[in-house]
């Protein structure tokens, strides 16, 4: 299992937040950093982390899709392969409809017929600037047939960028099986939904792609309620609580909440975030629920304990709540050096 690490959100336009988060992991040994697409484009700040290191993967987690037109899309990554000598890797994800068209003003329909399209016209684009085929990709929703060589960047040393996708729901668990490197697991999920829910829809889209599980490595950000002192547990259980109740009031996420028999809980939390009734909506996340969602531990405990709780399920791990750069220390040797 590799331990990633996430460049965060608050960054801002800071270089140097952007150069030491990227050294910093790479000196500890973390296998990968990537950039989310929330209040920032999420490809620029790896452009930055290229530069300064040498091994450290960096990726999209995740970039929306339907932001963009594929052609927009596929030059981005082309770029960020070069610049990091082949170390990047494309996360896309749908968003939710409200967002694509209220958000970005762009068009909602059939996501998971038009991800895979997409995928596909991405693909096709790569193979014509790295091997000089003519652009002919001809499909339900995307069209792209002209490619001058002036728009053309040209073949690169390492022109197999992985693509992974984002996904909750059975559809996109099954296109990344049969279609993608990698599949990343939304953080609000459970080791009962991986193994019940996510997996099995990964394997069948691997079978009908003739593929198998291991083609796609599955990824996500873990919640862990960390801290060396009760003071530090106690805000950190109230943030991973409050993060929970936020996720589980969301209708397009309710199979997980559905799969562990909280569908009640998950109606009372959708009430309350109609109305706005934010603070009222963790008292709903019982400490039973809690356990389930997020691990806890001293941080030099956590390593282990996420490697036994996703023995099995995972083939790529990163924490999802905030870690000061000693905490990333002490969780990079337990788990990358332990």
């Amino acid at each position: 299992m590799k331990l990633d690490t996430n460049l965060g959100v608050d960054f801002g336009a800071s270089f140097s937040k952007i150069i030491e988060t990227a050294q910093r992991a790479e000196r500890n040994g973390y296998d990968c950093l990537w950039s989310s697409e929330t209040t920032h484009d999420p490809f620029w700040p790896l452009m930055i982390a290229a530069e300064h290191t040498t091994k450290l993967n960096l990726g999209t987690s995740i970039a929306v899709a339907f932001a963009r037109s594929p052609t927009t899309l596929a030059h981005l990554a082309w770029d960020a392969q070069s610049a990091s000598n082949g170390r990047f890797i494309l996360g896309l994800g749908t968003q939710i409809k409200p967002h694509i068209e209220r958000r970005f003003g762009m068009v909602w329909d059939h996501p998971a017929p038009r991800l895979r399209e997409y995928i596909l016209a991405i693909r096709a684009l790569w193979d014509s600037w790295q091997t000089g085929a003519p652009l002919n990709f001809r499909g339900e929703f995307f069209k792209l047939t002209l490619m001058t060589p002036f728009f053309n960047p040209g073949p690169i040393a390492h022109p197999a960028i992985p693509i992974y996708i984002a996904g909750v729901n059975e559809h996109l668990c099954q296109l990344a099986g049969e279609l993608c490197d990698g599949f990343h697991v939304h953080p609000f999920h459970t080791p009962k939904y991986l193994a019940e829910y996510v997996l099995p829809n990964i394997d069948l889209g691997a079978h009908k792609a003739g593929r198998t599980r291991a083609a796609c490595a599955i990824t996500t950000s873990v919640f862990a309620i960390a801290g060396d002192t009760p003071e530090e547990r106690a805000a950190s259980r109230a943030a991973v609580r409050q993060q929970i109740s936020f996720y589980a009031s969301t209708p397009s996420y309710r199979v997980v909440m559905d799969l562990h028999g909280w569908a009640d809980a998950a109606l009372q939390l959708g009430a309350l975030a109609s109305k706005a009734r934010w603070a009222e909506m963790p008292a709903v996340i019982t400490d039973d629920m809690l356990a389930v969602f997020a691990e806890e531990g001293a941080w030099a405990e956590l390593p282990a304990k996420i490697a036994r709780r996703y023995a099995g399920l995972l083939d790529r791990v990163a924490l999802y709540v905030p870690q000061t750069p000693e905490a990333e220390a002490t969780v990079a040797r337990g788990f990358v050096h332990g």
